[in-house]
């Protein structure tokens, strides 16, 4: 889906293309490419490079062409293997052309376009909407973190109650979602510090850039604390599961040996050989007798050393 925006004094949207506007490309469909290598001559691989989910946060020139790729939050289905993840949004440049190509429809370009259109400035240049665009980013990795960061004291509730796989699973899903945010936002910050070489700034852009700096230093240190902090938990229950598990065993082997006695001295005492109790009234009772005190004085035994 093609939506040409206009720029200058706030967002508006456009019926076709027009120079100095800004083509917003969301979930692209093959004739989609096509039709934008041909009409604007962008390199094929450009958008080849967008559509692979693992491509790394760059800038890359060909043939007067600028591709920069962001790397942006993203949230999957609620039953994925992986809820939080970042999927790559790629910025296309070149003179009077200002393509912006993501395969998947997030929230945060959505919150992106409403936000640009109630500030009403619009951007000042395209080197403007691309910091903007970073700033973006920064503040919904902290979002998603901070929602993040409540699915995981969900989980730590619920296994306090109750130790059970599907929490622990959740908590490794999470863990896997903040080493993709930790990933993704170091290679945004490797890349803003060499965009701000690279782009033509002014004194405008410098502050932005400041402020995207902060944002996403937040962002990345916050992703390490929570980082931490999880995998302290999953250690805890870890620990807490093998503790459970080690009680469970000290206790049927205590039962085992508790249950032993009785059986061997009824075993010897069944034993087909004479052993002068065959024919006395009270050889049964004697035996049970037996049995139950040497059960017993087992069982003072464990109970002093603290083994039941």
């Amino acid at each position: 889906m093609k939506t040409f925006w206009n720029t200058t004094g706030g967002l508006s949207q456009l019926g076709e293309w027009q120079p100095n506007c800004w083509i917003q490309v969301t979930c692209p469909t093959e004739d989609d490419q096509r039709q934008l290598e041909k009409q604007f001559g962008i390199p094929d691989y450009f958008i080849t490079d967008i559509s692979d989910t693992d491509e790394r946060a760059r800038y890359e020139y060909d043939d007067g062409w600028m591709l920069i790729i962001l790397r942006i939050p993203y949230v999957k289905e609620v039953r994925s293997r992986t809820p939080y993840t970042t999927v790559p949004l790629g910025i296309i440049h070149k003179r009077d052309v200002t393509i912006t190509v993501c395969y998947y429809e997030t929230n945060m370009m959505i919150d992106f376009v409403s936000y640009q259109q109630k500030r009403g400035v619009g951007f000042t240049d395209y080197v403007d909407m691309i910091f903007r665009l970073f700033y973006s980013s920064a503040v919904w990795y902290l979002k998603r973190l901070k929602q993040i960061n409540s699915l995981i004291e969900k989980a730590k509730r619920n296994l306090d109650r109750n130790v059970n796989n599907e929490s622990l699973i959740g908590l490794s899903r999470l863990q896997d979602s903040l080493t993709y945010f930790n990933t993704s936002i170091r290679g945004n910050e490797t890349l803003l510090s060499k965009l701000k070489f690279k782009l033509q700034i002014d004194e405008l852009d410098a502050d932005l850039i400041e402020d995207v700096s902060i944002e996403m230093t937040q962002a990345r240190e916050t992703t390490s604390i929570y980082s931490d902090i999880l995998e302290s938990t999953m250690d805890t229950y870890s620990s807490i599961i093998n503790n459970n598990m080690n009680t469970v065993m000290k206790t049927l082997t205590s039962v085992s040996i508790l249950m032993m006695f009785p059986t061997l001295i009824a075993s010897l005492f069944g034993m087909n050989l004479v052993n002068g109790m065959e024919n006395h009234p009270l050889g049964f009772p004697l035996a049970l007798a037996i049995s139950v005190g040497v059960s017993a004085l087992a069982w003072w035994t464990l109970h002093r050393k603290a083994l039941v």
